[in-house]
């Protein structure tokens, strides 16, 4: 028993006066990082569909409203026509199938504006009510800033579709995509990090693996980025082989001058490193959970480890659907959600093996009462 609070087993009642006082505080993230992998979605959405560059104006606020009459959907529609994809993609198209493409785009930028919204004005209540420490003011705030930004890299998507292409460019495309899972894992970090909790009993090599496999997640995305941006799932559509081959020869890997753009501009070269880093994913995901049982891990690192190796099995299971149907959107989008639900286990097996940090908990009263004890 302590001399500075009182204890129930292992959890002080400040730790239990932490948890209510943050209980809005979590559920508030989880809702906006809900709406962040439903945006996720909606956006492979509108890549599989084409209509990204449906609306060539970025208006942040007059922009909320869809044309409300018909002259404004004549005038949305010329815009649409001044540009390469209508003219040599879809040149011919009616009015009604531009509503078509018009409503996905329009659907993803009301949902990015929403999730501004959601996130602002409970984040300035909780502010003013004085409930957040100073470290997680900072963090919440960070996480703020890369949301703005986000709005920013998604118009700078879009414009590199309006002048000389026919479509973004894949490497805008990965970064407004990375930069989406970037906000998605701090969130998601953030609210673990939002209860006392001792970190699980694991060994530095278990420690390590768990930071390589979210990193390998991360890049994993990236490629399928790129993969989405290439189009690159509507060809060579076998598995296991690809280009006739189970590894393509290299004069068809890096044909390009200078070699290493063949990692992010060839169709051939992205859909290969991108099958090759999901078959290293799942190796990586096996050998960590085989040695968390080896090592006697604590229970919860051990089904962290087993729960990821299954989401990989599933991701890459649809993966190879998704290839050999030719991308149809319900596989594909299935693909995609896996995707999050793979680097949600990933950010928790990282974060359960961590010390746990009193300050995103504990106000600087409570942080000196408890050592004062």
């Amino acid at each position: 028993m302590t001399t500075g609070s009182k204890t129930t087993g292992t959890i002080s009642t400040g730790s239990l006066r932490d948890d209510v006082r943050l209980r809005p505080v979590r559920w508030w993230l989880i809702a906006v990082a809900a709406l962040i992998a439903l945006m996720v979605l909606v956006g492979g959405a509108t890549r599989l569909t084409e209509s990204g560059l449906s609306i060539v104006e970025w208006k942040p606020v007059t922009g909320t409203l869809p044309p409300l009459t018909q002259q404004h959907w004549h005038e949305a529609f010329e815009a649409y026509k001044a540009i390469p994809q209508y003219r040599e993609l879809n040149s011919g198209m009616s009015l009604d199938e531009f509503k078509n493409i018009f409503w996905w785009e329009w659907s993803h930028r009301l949902l990015g504006r929403v999730i501004g919204m959601v996130y602002l004005l409970p984040f300035l209540w909780f502010l003013w009510s004085g409930v957040l420490t100073s470290d997680l003011k900072k963090r919440l705030w960070v996480i703020f800033g890369l949301g703005a930004l986000q709005g920013a890299v998604g118009w700078w998507m879009v414009a590199s579709g309006l002048t000389k292409r026919v479509e973004v460019s894949q490497y805008r495309l990965a970064a407004h995509l990375i930069l989406a899972l970037v906000i998605f894992a701090a969130i998601v970090w953030t609210v673990r990090r939002l209860s006392d909790r001792a970190p699980a009993p694991a060994t530095r090599r278990l420690r390590v693996t768990s930071a390589w496999l979210l990193g390998l997640t991360f890049l994993q995305i990236y490629f399928g980025a790129l993969v989405a941006g290439l189009r690159a799932g509507r060809v060579f559509n076998t598995w296991p082989e690809i280009d006739g081959a189970l590894i393509p020869s290299a004069s068809r890997l890096f044909f390009e001058e200078p070699w290493w753009r063949n990692l992010f501009d060839n169709v051939l070269t992205v859909q290969f490193e991108h099958r090759m880093t999901a078959y290293a994913l799942l190796a990586l995901a096996l050998w960590h959970a085989v040695d968390a049982v080896r090592s006697r891990a604590g229970a919860a690192v051990i089904k962290g480890a087993w729960w990821m190796v299954a989401a990989i099995m599933v991701q890459a299971t649809l993966g190879i659907l998704t290839l050999l149907h030719q991308v149809p959107m319900d596989l594909a989008l299935s693909h995609q959600a896996v995707a999050i639900v793979v680097l949600t286990l990933a950010v928790l097996q990282v974060e359960r093996m961590k010390a746990q940090g009193a300050t995103l908990t504990s106000r600087p009263l409570d942080l000196a009462v408890g050592k004062a004890a």
